[in-house]
């Protein structure tokens, strides 16, 4: 909910399958069933909510993969040159678990469970 839904545009032309979460659940859902509906559906949960992160780590899940960005400057725009080649970079281990932590110098990843 907190990143535009232009990036299932950005996403598809890039052949990357993504949805919306305003096209699947309530826009005032708890986390739990967005990564729930995730997990169950092999998705990955892209999101600028640092809660996603903390979430994996409590629970010790082994999925679903999580992209965090950690950038003021949330636009389209300006992410597309960072995220796109992340997903194809870490595709592997993303389809394995993984969390991705990325801003604008560096992206870090840590394999699940935490």
């Amino acid at each position: 909910m907190n990143l535009s839904p232009e990036w299932e545009q950005v996403f598809d032309k890039n052949n990357i399958q993504a949805v919306h979460w305003t096209k699947i659940g309530a826009f005032n859902a708890p986390d739990a069933d967005l990564m729930n509906w995730a997990r169950d559906n092999e998705h990955i949960v892209f999101t600028h909510d640092l809660d996603f992160g903390t979430a994996l780590a409590l629970s010790k899940a082994e999925a679903p993969s999580v992209i965090q960005v950690r950038t003021q400057n949330v636009t389209v725009k300006h992410l597309e040159a960072l995220v796109i080649p992340i997903f194809k970079k870490y595709s592997n281990v993303l389809n394995k678990g993984a969390l991705i932590i990325i801003d604008e110098q560096k992206e870090r990843v840590r394999i699940l469970p935490l």
